[in-house]
């Protein structure tokens, strides 16, 4: 093998997801493919053979991706990491699968530098938080851990993809589709209602849908229960500022339930129409909008919709708490009937109050959604002056086994990153022996035209 192929190897090696066997293996079907010339083995390169073992479904093509820049630890605790699935409120997450069970599961992570006491103590929440909701609406919590000072929080693994991804891909939904997924979220939302629980942070990025049309409410990490002020976030702004309720803005340290309510009318809103209730403008524009305007008539989007419909979804997203829907299950009942495909509910008199903005005459069709490809939280900062916002971005790199964006990989450890700190990369060593042959040769021919020169000064 030629010296790159025997860093890789010492690498996947090193790494316990390749055997030496697996390696012979991979090399071989290489060959094979090539003619079977037994010369060509040794022109055989890392890269080829990282795809041969994702061919071989040894690897994933995330875990080659690693291994190919070195990485050699690809596992928190007894979870094998094999994806990187996105970045939520709370950290990265990855997909894994327990070394023992072979079960396939999410892992949260939090970041290495938001390892504050106050950061762990919200993770730490977010845990117990969801270790006592059991509903099949809601992301359900497997495991919890800490390897080195990592924290990670393993969740139930929903394959498919969230509402957002899927507006975006496919357009808005059809009224029983939306119908559909809503009323499951609510279904979900309000068990953990009945148990005390304010979301807070509901919208179509956290809502899961797998390929059979099962809604799965997730991320519950900024939630908080009722009354609780030992939570260091009672009482600040926090959410995503498409689907804030007037009430999170005005007043976050009183809000209740119908928060929560509000939040889901403004994504049913976004599944019907595929674009958010207040499109453009800065996160604290939106926030002054959700307070004094109303949004564009859903039918604008979606001549489908019906008129019980709309109201339903004004009854979701009434600006004042009191005269909203007041429970998730009155939400998931009133859906039902088109979640069913059934006959709509009977009208109900709303009064003669306008509830969505009239259309202009003349007027360019709004943003579709929100302006955002990443998850972006909203602080106070966004309506005042007082706290933080954080955007989160990801780097491309078309070199990688997958073919698509360059994923991050599972956080370090303290302790590891020093350890990697010891060991200089090729390029610096070979960087550092450059610059220390120059210097030698410049000193050398130094004292050569010194004694050269003293030499004929003498004559």
């Amino acid at each position: 093998m030629s010296p790159l192929q025997s860093k890789f190897r010492e690498t996947a090696l090193a790494s316990e997801l390749v055997t030496e066997e697996q390696l012979r293996q991979a090399i071989q079907l290489i060959v094979q493919s090539r003619g079977g010339d037994p010369n060509i083995a040794t022109e055989v390169n890392e890269k080829k053979v990282a795809q041969q073992l994702v061919e071989m479904k040894i690897i994933s093509a995330y875990q080659a991706d690693q291994l190919l820049t070195g990485r050699t630890k690809l596992n928190l605790g007894p979870y094998i990491i094999t994806d990187w699935i996105g970045q939520g409120g709370m950290g990265q997450v990855f997909k894994a699968v327990h070394e023992m069970l072979g079960r396939e599961s999410a892992v949260k992570v939090l970041p290495l530098h938001k390892t504050t006491p106050e950061a762990i103590e919200n993770f730490r929440r977010e845990i117990r938080t969801q270790a006592k909701l059991d509903h099949p609406n809601l992301v359900r919590a497997f495991d919890a851990g800490e390897d080195g000072n990592v924290h990670y929080l393993v969740v139930e693994y929903i394959p498919g993809t969230d509402l957002r991804r899927l507006v975006r891909s496919k357009g808005k939904l059809s009224v029983q589709q939306a119908a559909n997924i809503i009323k499951q979220s609510a279904e979900g939302l309000s068990h953990a209602h009945e148990r005390g629980l304010i979301h807070r942070d509901i919208k179509p990025g956290n809502i899961l849908v797998t390929p059979d049309g099962v809604s799965k409410l997730s991320d519950l990490g900024l939630a908080f229960y009722l009354n609780d002020a030992s939570d260091p976030r009672a009482g600040k702004i926090v959410g995503t500022a498409d689907y804030l309720s007037p009430e999170q803005i005005q007043t976050p340290q009183h809000i209740t339930h119908a928060s929560d309510i509000y939040s889901l009318g403004c994504t049913l809103y976004y599944a019907v129409t595929g674009k958010v209730p207040f499109p453009g403008g800065t996160p604290k524009s939106k926030a002054r909008r959700h307070l004094h305007e109303t949004p564009w008539h859903p039918r604008r989007f979606n001549e489908e919709v019906s008129d019980d419909f709309v109201d339903l979804i004004g009854d979701m997203m009434e600006k004042n708490p009191r005269e909203r829907v007041q429970s998730a299950a009155e939400v998931a009942e009133r859906l039902a009937p088109w979640a069913a495909d059934d006959s709509p509910l009977l009208r109900e008199d709303m009064g003669d109050r306008p509830r969505w903005m009239p259309a202009p005459i003349s007027s360019p069709d709004s943003q579709d959604t929100d302006p955002n490809d990443v998850v972006t939280e909203m602080a106070m900062s966004e309506i005042s002056d007082t706290s933080q916002s954080s955007i989160h971005a990801t780097m491309t790199d078309d070199s990688s086994i997958s073919g698509q964006h360059m994923k991050p990989p599972p956080p370090l450890s303290t302790v590891e990153q020093y350890k990697m700190a010891a060991h200089l990369d090729d390029n610096t060593t070979f960087s550092i022996a450059a610059l220390f042959v120059t210097a030698i040769v410049c000193l050398a021919i130094g004292i050569l035209v010194g004694f050269i020169a003293g030499y004929l000064m003498g004559k």
